[in-house]
């Protein structure tokens, strides 16, 4: 029995998105009118949800939306997470079994990722803070706005967030990310890293690895460990979400706004002891139970009253037994694929 699918992917994002990630899925794509912007920046979902809406009404699109899909949940807390947890392993090792994996911290995002730190919190009892723009402070106190921070989406509360096991909300700026960004990049930020921070090199050559969001949760961590006092025992995970790579066409916007046009060491030496040496706890807050309650309820008005969500659905997601309960789903859908590749493998045309 022939399984080819022949099906076209089509990806929805804002027209304000870098001009890499366009290129990026236009090595993708069949056709140039599969790739859709929607209008605003990465802070307009609602006219990405607008847009799948639409795409819905003809019954032959099959519209998977990162926001709601219980499968990214899965991935990240089955892969990510397990992942996450081997690197903390083999640090412990290195030292003597001293650390402490205290807490994991990521952007939002459609909070697959955040569900890496469920994982983290199931095996080694970590925290969990989730990173937002300053200037969009959606979770800090239902606040709305735009920003340069690309990948961690806001103005909403994911459907796949399990709001209720997160423990802080921490607001990065975009100027923090676009100067960081902006140094980690270029030769007299490195420069300035090097020989007057005293970097190590090899250190220096992997910081382009990090881009908006990968700083913005680097900072996150860093703001937590102030917060709480850390010590060299107390281990804070993230992860690079993305990278320097993908914004290079925003490099000659953050020269101007960032740096008036002119950037050299004392230019970086200023932008990093401002956005990095003198990070502090501000936009910063820890979620007491009626905090995580007030987080999740904001949820409602994408969910239920835009997305036609029932409110059982809705409601029966906030408690951990929900969560808990969808784990073995993994183990099924494992199952269904080596049936598929058994079917294909065994008649190929």
């Amino acid at each position: 029995m022939s399984r080819i699918m022949g099906c076209r992917g089509i990806a929805i994002l804002p027209e304000e998105m870098s001009k890499e990630r366009f290129e990026w899925l236009e090595k993708w794509a069949s056709d140039p009118a599969d790739i859709i912007k929607t209008v605003g920046s990465e802070s307009n979902v609602k006219e990405i949800y607008d847009k799948c809406a639409e795409l819905r009404a003809d019954d032959t699109n099959v519209i998977l939306n990162q926001f709601c899909e219980f499968g990214n949940v899965h991935a990240h807390y089955k892969v990510t997470g397990r992942a996450l947890g081997h690197v903390f392993e083999h640090l412990n090792e290195e030292s003597d079994g001293g650390l402490n994996l205290f807490a994991f911290t990521s952007a939002t995002g459609s909070a697959g990722t955040l569900s890496a730190g469920d994982r983290l919190k199931d095996d080694y009892g970590a925290r969990i803070a989730c990173v937002e723009s300053q200037e969009c402070p959606t979770l800090l106190n239902n606040g709305f706005g735009a920003h340069n921070i690309q990948g961690i989406g806001d103005k909403h509360v994911p459907f796949i967030h399990n709001a209720m096991n997160t423990d802080y909300v921490v607001g990065i700026s975009d100027a923090a990310t676009d100067s960081l960004e902006y140094i980690f990049t270029h030769e007299e930020g490195r420069r300035y890293l090097t020989e007057r921070m005293g970097v190590p090199e090899d250190v220096v050559a992997a910081l382009p690895s990090f881009g908006y969001s990968g700083i913005a949760n680097i900072l996150a961590a860093v703001k937590l460990a102030k917060y709480h006092d850390l010590g060299p025992d107390q281990v804070i995970m993230t992860i690079a979400t993305d990278g320097s790579s993908l914004y290079k066409s925003d490099r000659a916007m953050i020269l101007e706004k960032r740096f008036g046009g002119r950037f050299d060491m004392v230019s970086a030496a200023s932008a990093f002891g401002e956005h990095m040496r003198g990070c502090t706890t501000d936009h910063f807050q820890e979620l007491s139970h009626k905090d995580k309650e007030r987080i999740f309820n904001l949820g409602y008005y994408t969910w239920v009253e835009q997305q036609g969500v029932s409110v059982e659905d809705f409601v029966a997601r906030k408690t951990q037994k929900f969560w808990n309960g969808l784990r073995p789903q993994v183990d099924e859908w494992d199952e269904m694929i080596r049936e598929f590749n058994a079917d294909v493998k065994a008649d190929p045309e």
